[in-house]
């Protein structure tokens, strides 16, 4: 197979990186083979060991995908005079990702695939996600929004909390999307509370 051109190298990474997703969110690990992948995207096992060497490279971009797209939507959070609002929105950003992306969240939070487990330079370039989070809770610490109970402890029980949800959500647990919006909102409003001078 020739190398395809820059464009369709980046949509078929893509496609292939969904569709591995998918299988695994819809019929376990069991069923997360490249040549299943290559199936459901009607390519070659050729083009998806190019890409990602074998299962355990592809698993591993798919983990990494993951927090490239909750990347890309922190970073499209603008930065406001209101860094309590600020906050929230990423927590928008990350629920909004989440119901985006069900098939990669699983994988980036759980341990679907026992025997992928992120290494140290995974684990760096996960890291501005939640460093995201940090510095937003230092920011509610530092307007006096918050009591200074510490920027990174702040973060941890959003991060939970967010994460809780979110998976309730995706697992169908939380009824409908405005069901699921109204449990988010008590959920944020009672914690902000709590945390509040």
């Amino acid at each position: 197979m020739a190398r395809p051109r820059k464009r369709d190298y980046e949509t078929l990474r893509r496609e292939l990186i969904d569709a591995g997703g998918r299988l695994l969110a819809e019929a376990g690990p069991a069923a997360l083979s490249t040549r299943r992948v290559a199936q459901e995207t009607g390519t070659s096992t050729t083009a998806v060991y190019s890409l990602f060497g074998d299962k355990a490279g592809l698993v591993r971009e798919m983990f990494l995908e993951g927090f490239d797209r909750l990347t890309a939507a922190f970073a499209a959070v603008p930065r406001t005079g209101d860094p309590l609002a600020d906050l929230l929105a990423l927590g928008d950003a990350y629920q909004a990702n989440a119901r985006a992306n069900p098939h990669l969240y699983e994988l980036m939070f759980g341990r679907p695939v026992p025997e992928f487990q992120p290494d140290a330079e995974v684990a760096e370039r996960i890291r501005p996600t939640f460093d995201a989070l940090v510095e937003a809770c230092g920011r509610c610490i530092d307007a006096g929004v918050f009591a200074d109970l510490g920027a990174y402890p702040i973060a941890v029980q959003l991060n939970a909390m967010a994460h809780g949800l979110c998976s309730l959500e995706l697992r169908g647990a939380l009824g409908d999307r405005a069901e699921a919006d109204a449990h988010w909102r008590r959920a944020f409003d009672s914690l902000v509370k709590g945390l509040s001078v």
